[in-house]
């Protein structure tokens, strides 16, 4: 790109809009993917890729696009986390936190599905919307993005817990350990 880098666009463009964004670029150290996702980037694909595998990701993130897209008319209250599905905005206590639409959708997803632990593949297929054949670990960045948001601790995080060797949820009563026995199962 000839003035800006990707990143530098990907960061220009989360000032003003959530339109969908796949990075598509031939960087495929994991640093180069992290950055990526940090300015805001819905999805990073790697060169080689086939058209079919780019297809499917345009289509799962136009899909999610859509779904975000239809008006819930209600607002969900978790604690002192509020989510006004019309408007995508999210709250703790009265401030606004200013979350990327994946994050928002990351969190959203656990929220809505507090009672259940989710493991990486599973977040992938249900809130990236397909079967993820590179690296899990992109939904470690955004949880990682997204406690250091949401939390006032991100080190002791109370809202997005994870289960160690299983996954991630959300803990609704953020004031007590709350101990998850009820993991997903397709």
């Amino acid at each position: 790109m000839p003035k800006l880098n990707g990143f530098e666009v990907c960061k220009k463009i989360r000032e003003f809009s959530q339109v969908p964004i796949i990075m598509l670029t031939a960087k495929a150290e994991e640093t180069d993917k992290v950055v990526g996702l940090n300015c805001g980037a819905d999805d990073y694909v790697v060169k080689q890729f086939g058209l079919q595998e780019l297809l499917a990701r345009v289509k799962a993130n136009l899909r999610r696009n859509d779904l975000a897209s239809s008006t819930h008319n209600d607002i969900a209250v978790y604690g002192e986390i509020s989510f006004n599905y019309d408007t995508f905005l999210v709250k703790k206590r009265d401030d606004i936190v200013d979350l990327t639409k994946r994050e928002y959708e990351l969190l959203k997803f656990l929220a809505t599905h507090h009672t259940k632990v989710f493991s990486r593949e599973i977040l992938l297929e249900k809130v990236w919307g397909y079967l993820y054949y590179g690296d899990a670990r992109t939904v470690d960045v955004t949880v990682r993005r997204l406690r250091s948001k949401l939390e006032d601790n991100s080190e002791k995080p109370k809202y997005v817990l994870t289960k160690r060797g299983i996954g991630y949820y959300f803990n609704i009563n953020n004031d007590k350990d709350e101990y998850k026995t009820d993991f997903y199962e397709d």
